[in-house]
């Protein structure tokens, strides 16, 4: 091995256990390595080879998931290069049905032989594990697809990016962050491909491609005479897209009140904003507690769809299947039976969404091999619907999964993971500065920061990046310290404006964790900036 070489891999696994926050899985690769594809025809005759060993040991039903996982990331701060990442994890899941009951083993020896003993081994664990067994697992019918495909419609592969020219990108938002005058500024940027394989004893041979990006970083400014300092994150959102999303064009930035972006991310541009936007934070004055119509952006909202829409209607969550770890849910199968559980008001209209374009949840077909589609989850404010996968499916008389079902690897197990969960943009021509106007007394907010919940997914409080208070239908300043507090069922009773399509934004979660033991999933909730009536806000800010 070349000096370079042993440097630059030394480095990268260095790199990946340093990257905060974010769960780096696998060994290193050179960057070239990875763009190197798995013949599908191998990969059919592999799947096959675990199929074969699963039925001979008496498996009814087995299904095999081969993934490729291809993680890179990108640190800078200020001037200088942090780190650089490139890991890649690659090896076989088998999943079992044998006497009732489920098995699973994993390996990462792509041998015959090992193969077939990772077979066995998952139905000889299903065989151990019907002994405790009270009731025998129901799945819903699943027909074959045959050999099907499915990859993320991107323009650009990440990958295929010299790291150069992704490090000039961080490197000038760090530049022109400085040069407007911010203290400190950190920039990240992280990519992931999915190459997963999935076969089973239905006849399913489906061959997916799946690619997400999230560019992000964290001004900070200070003011020298009082020492105060305030930061600003940025406003981009985590994509299923390709590099595509951080080549700004004429679409980048909507025309409305302040700068917002959709199908394109300029960070240069948002780190510029970001820091003239600082300045008005230092200066600005506390708010005073008490009812306000909040008008909640979707880089705001999003999180509070997915705190308090998202994962109450999990149905694992509802049936108590994650309590030790994530709670329950408060939307019991009791107020779906009822059809007419008064969720939020009648604008309000849910969907799960696993086609969703641009979300991180979107794919072809789950990890069961289940074609995924779209659904009614709240609709006209009522709840009619939850999050299944196919053991699932027959609890709320449904004959087919939704396509919840995920593992963040080949070797972890797939259950129900959230889709893409979206609040509907209203039908009647709207816009934010249309809601303004119509504001007597409000707060507009903008960008995820600080929030709390309860184990039920019911009691709640949320705060944000900026937040400008609203008198008499106009913008009057920025405000510190806004959080707003309410319940589920009360806050979204309380929505009375929804702005249309043209308003419509994603945000999501890279890295949205559950089970035990833990696994993380990446999810985007689409919304428009949206209204909502006499919300109660309390003061979390240090300023008096």
């Amino acid at each position: 091995m070349k000096r370079k070489d042993f440097l630059y891999l030394s480095g990268m696994g260095l790199g990946a256990a340093m990257f905060s926050n974010i769960p780096v899985m696998g060994s290193p690769v050179h960057p070239e390595a990875a763009l190197q594809a798995v013949d599908i025809a191998n990969k059919k005759r592999m799947a096959d080879v675990a199929l074969n060993a699963a039925k001979s040991r008496g498996a009814s039903y087995a299904d095999v998931r081969i993934g490729r996982y291809l993680n890179q990331s990108i640190i800078t701060r200020e001037t200088r290069v942090q780190n650089i990442a490139n890991t890649e994890s690659y090896g076989m899941g088998v999943r079992v049905l044998a006497n009732g009951c489920w098995g699973f083993a994993a390996t990462d020896k792509m041998d015959n032989d090992s193969i077939a003993r990772a077979a066995e081994l998952a139905v000889r664990i299903a065989k151990e594990n019907s002994k405790l067994l009270s009731e025998p697992v129901q799945l819903a019918p699943q027909k074959g697809y045959g050999e099907v495909s499915w990859k993320t419609p991107i323009e650009k592969n990440a990958f295929e990016v010299p790291i150069k020219d992704k490090v000039d990108l961080l490197l000038a938002a760090n530049n022109a962050a400085l040069s407007a005058g911010a203290n400190f500024i950190s920039n990240q940027l992280f990519m992931i491909n999915e190459q997963k394989y999935f076969a089973s004893t239905d006849g399913s041979y489906i061959d997916q491609d799946i690619h997400r990006i999230w560019p992000s970083f964290t001004i900070t400014k200070t003011d020298s005479k009082s020492g105060k300092f305030e930061t600003r994150n940025s406003l981009g959102a985590p994509m299923g897209m390709g590099y595509e999303y951080l080549i700004p064009d004429k679409s980048t930035v909507l025309n409305g009140i302040f700068p917002i972006y959709r199908d394109r991310f300029d960070m240069v541009e948002d780190a510029k904003t970001a820091v003239a936007q600082l300045d008005q934070k230092l200066k600005a004055k506390p708010i005073e507690p008490g009812k306000y119509d909040l008008i909640l952006d979707p880089t705001n909202l999003f999180l509070t769809i997915h705190e308090s829409v998202g994962h109450p209607t999990e149905l694992d969550r509802v049936l108590g299947y994650e309590a030790n770890f994530a709670g329950t849910s408060f939307l019991t199968l009791d107020k779906w039976k009822s059809g007419k559980f008064n969720f939020g008001s009648n604008i309000v209209n849910f969907a799960g969404d696993k086609l969703q374009a641009g979300g991180l949840a979107t794919v072809g077909y789950d990890d069961e091999g289940v074609k995924c589609g779209k659904w009614d989850i709240i609709k006209d404010g009522v709840l009619v619907n939850y999050q299944t996968i196919r053991d699932q499916a027959h609890i709320l008389g449904l004959n087919a999964s939704q396509g919840c079902c995920y593992a963040q690897s080949w070797d972890d197990v797939q259950f129900q993971r959230m889709p893409n969960v979206s609040l509907q943009p209203g039908k009647a021509k709207l816009a934010p500065a249309d809601l303004i106007k119509n504001t007597e007394k409000g707060l507009y907010m903008f960008g995820r920061n600080s929030y709390s919940i309860d184990q039920q997914r019911y009691n709640f409080q949320f705060s944000s990046q900026l937040c400008y208070e609203i008198k008499d239908g106009k913008i009057a300043g920025m405000v510190s310290g806004a959080a707003y507090q309410a319940n589920t069922q009360e806050f979204w009773n309380s929505c009375s404006a929804i702005c249309d399509q043209s308003d419509y934004r994603l945000g999501g979660s890279f890295f949205d964790g559950k089970g035990q033991p833990s696994q993380v999933s990446a999810v985007s909730h689409g919304c428009s900036t949206s209204k909502f009536d006499k919300v109660n806000v309390i003061n979390t800010s240090r300023k008096i």
